[in-house]
């Protein structure tokens, strides 16, 4: 469906398209839903908190991830802009019905929800975001790593992505400034050189070919701690994540 806006009481009505991050309750009629949208970033949205199938706002479309099209009042005064229509965007086949899945989609949509706070257009970020989403939705088995290699590779967007240059076994890994160094830095935020090569192996993963590097659920979780640590590092105000645990512990 096409962008458009309308000039309405001085506000703008746009349809545009999104990824949902997370909802909350606002009143007893009203939640919040923030969406990483298509055209404007990371945006806040009030939705009606009935789940009716007959209403216009179905509350069951914003479910961690989902990708929804919508029809907004955008008020430019107010952080918060009701959703006056919404429907599925690209509907799921196999993500919500998943247990595995599910917690993927669970812990990756609190991540990007703590992680992304640009309110702004970025297509690249949109597009493989979404690409992401649908990959894990289509794929049928082999994807124990998947949360791993997008975190890696979301990095990139966030102009987080490490040093990859010059690792030498032995190296260690850098948290602090993202890259593999010889000897332990003294500052003491770094990885030994056991897990700095864990580090390195997970950098060459993609979604068509991780399913090729054998990872134990130890080495996998230890992994995913590195990775979480590193964001912390590197993102002011990034919070311990409350579904993390729940993900270490999927996938023997």
């Amino acid at each position: 469906m096409p962008f458009y806006s309308v000039i309405f009481a001085g506000s703008m009505l746009r349809k545009s398209k999104g990824i949902v991050l997370h909802t909350v309750k606002y009143s007893d009629k009203s939640n919040i839903v923030h969406i990483y949208t298509e055209q404007g970033g990371r945006m806040s949205f009030l939705i009606p908190a009935s789940r009716s199938r007959k209403s216009a706002v179905n509350g069951l479309l914003f479910q961690p991830l989902s990708l929804v099209e919508f029809e907004a009042d955008i008020r430019p005064r107010s952080g918060l802009h009701p959703i006056r229509e919404a429907k599925s965007w690209q509907p799921f086949q196999s993500l919500p019905y998943d247990p595995y899945k599910s917690a993927i989609a669970l812990f990756l949509a609190e991540f990007l929800y703590r992680a992304l706070k640009e309110e702004a257009e970025n297509a690249p970020l949109f597009a493989y975001l979404v690409h992401s989403v649908l990959w894990l939705d289509a794929c049928d088995t082999n994807f124990a790593n998947f949360h791993l290699v997008f975190l890696m590779r979301l990095s990139r967007f966030l102009g987080l992505y490490p040093n990859v240059e010059g690792y030498a076994e032995g190296d260690c890994f850098d948290l602090l400034n993202a890259c593999f160094v010889a000897e332990s830095p003294r500052h003491g935020m770094y990885v030994g050189p056991q897990e700095a090569s864990h580090i390195s192996l997970l950098m060459r993963m993609n979604y068509e070919t991780m399913h090729l590097f054998a990872m134990s659920r130890r080495e996998r979780n230890r992994c995913l701690e590195i990775i979480n640590e590193y964001y912390r590092l590197h993102l002011p105000d990034f919070p311990e994540l409350k579904s993390l645990p729940v993900l270490q512990e999927l996938f023997v």
